[in-house]
């Protein structure tokens, strides 16, 4: 019986910790441009896009294709640090254990 109570107590623990560690991950923002800093975005830690600068030189009338495709580029890798950032502190709590589900 006091080994359930010490693994809840554990559970809660850690619980506790990835409250924190969401709310700290919320507030942080990671930057990604494209096209040599044409297109630059910021995206949180809630994969939300937080700002983005397009450089005039971008906006080509004859070319929107290519704008389109610097946005996609800066937010697909905005997006993909930010994953992995929120990946390495989740490691850090469940001491590398793969917990599906938990983010």
């Amino acid at each position: 019986m006091k080994e359930l109570q010490k693994i809840m107590k554990q559970a809660q623990q850690m619980q506790s910790k990835m409250a924190e560690m969401q709310a700290r991950l919320a507030e942080e923002t990671v930057e990604a441009s494209a096209g040599g800093g044409m297109v630059t975005v910021v995206v949180n830690g809630k994969h939300e896009l937080v700002s983005l600068k397009i450089q005039p030189k971008a906006v080509d009338p004859e070319d929107v294709e290519l704008l389109e495709d610097l946005l996609l580029t800066a937010i697909n890798d905005a997006q993909k640090k930010a994953e992995e950032r929120i990946q390495s502190e989740l490691g850090k709590i469940t001491g590398g254990m793969n917990l599906p589900g938990l983010f």
